[in-house]
């Protein structure tokens, strides 16, 4: 079987709810950053095979198959199809796993994988509103009703289970999310994140041209007595605003191609896709599955928690990678170096290749060898994926 590689990747910093990005339409910046890649790869674009792209949110500006509403936006030729992934918040995630089957079963050579999300325009949750507002029912149907009378799925309560049920009391989470912010931060000022992010062209209210370039959610100057004096979202919750993940817009993509194209197309690699999994858990607790995701592909791998030099575990919640650490005895100093969710955002559809994106970057600036992704997603299910860094440090 055929090895997949990631050959490139590229992002858009977030933006804000209803700030920076909040004017530029999903498709056009998902083509953003296809058009960056292809760039960036230096190859024909008429050589990529596919492209999969995730978004969560299908109504409005992100319905009608925004995958290949990206495609025929971008510099791909009219016969590179095109088609959308929802894995809820591990789309793109998905999206990569998918794009690693295809190539390394050798049915594609290359392709490329992504998302997006709109989230000032398309806001979550939209396409249950809008079917309810039109009399076309609600996602729960009886078979699903009889399983789980009277249950409401939500993610809310499922992070102030996660909280209950591993034991981390408010401080802490007050704790990380600072850390989250503080970390970003650092990794803005000291430009980390320049080589991954596409500058955006933007206009500002008063008409001038502008461009995108810094995460707008991180707070610069956060503090713990400001994080301490933030209500909980629910009565006596542990969850606030400032340990649940930002509402945000972006794009991410990533290129994957297999052996043959890389050679024949003298394609840099950057990384080796390891292994990948992707699994089912308790739909009411929903957001613990990266913690058997990760269980799992690490034992596809071989590999032990400690084998891995930098995981990136979404912070939907700052209760989720706390319990995943805490679950699996991973290294708090590993995780999200360069802060996560909480800090700079987390726009549905583009977060899973968002996060390989930077996990891609920082392990060539520190010379690292493995990685590891895991997401936990609406329903109960979680991705997780370990790549293998093959590239020089840079």
């Amino acid at each position: 079987m055929a090895q997949a590689y990631i050959v490139g990747g590229v992002r858009t910093a977030t933006g804000r709810k209803k700030g920076r990005l909040s004017k530029v339409h999903p498709v056009d910046l998902g083509a953003m950053v296809v058009d960056e890649l292809v760039d960036r790869a230096g190859i024909a674009a008429e050589r990529v095979d596919d492209l999969i792209f995730g978004v969560v949110s299908q109504v409005g500006a992100q319905a009608g198959n925004l995958g290949r509403n990206v495609a025929m936006s971008s510099k791909l030729p009219l016969e590179v199809p095109g088609v959308t992934v929802d894995r809820q918040c591990g789309s793109s995630l998905q999206a990569m796993q998918f794009a690693a089957q295809a190539v390394m079963s050798e049915t594609q050579d290359v392709v490329i994988a992504g998302g997006v999300e709109a989230m000032s325009t398309v806001e979550i949750g939209s396409n249950v509103r809008d079917g309810l507002a039109h009399g076309r029912g609600v996602p729960k149907g009886e078979r699903l009703e009889a399983g789980y009378p009277g249950i409401r799925f939500s993610q809310f309560d499922g992070a102030e289970l996660l909280a209950e049920k591993y034991d981390i009391p408010r401080e802490q989470l007050d704790e990380f999310g600072l850390l989250s912010h503080q970390r970003a931060a650092h990794a803005t000022q000291e430009g980390y994140f320049e080589r991954e992010v596409l500058p955006v062209p933007i206009a500002l209210e008063n008409g001038a041209a502008d461009s995108h370039v810094i995460d707008e959610g991180i707070r610069m100057n956060a503090s713990i007595e400001a994080m301490r004096g933030l209500n909980p979202l629910r009565e006596e919750g542990r969850i606030t605003a400032g340990t649940a993940s930002q509402i945000s817009d972006g794009a991410a993509a990533v290129m994957i191609a297999n052996d043959s194209a890389v050679a024949e197309l003298g394609l840099e690699v950057r990384a080796r896709i390891h292994s990948m999994a992707v699994i089912g858990s308790d739909p009411v607790i929903m957001l613990e599955g990266p913690i058997p995701a990760t269980e799992k592909v690490l034992e596809k791998a071989g590999l032990s928690i400690a084998d891995i030099d930098l995981y990136e575990v979404n912070e939907a919640f700052g209760s989720v990678p706390l319990a995943w650490a805490k679950a699996l005895g991973a290294d708090l100093e590993r995780l999200n170096v360069n802060g996560g969710a909480q800090a700079l955002g987390h726009p549905l559809g583009a977060t899973g290749a968002k996060l390989m994106v930077t996990l891609v970057h920082e392990l060539e600036r520190r010379g690292g060898r493995y990685g590891l992704i895991a997401i936990c997603e609406g329903g109960g299910t979680a991705n997780a994926m370990i790549i293998e860094r093959t590239g020089e440090a840079a």
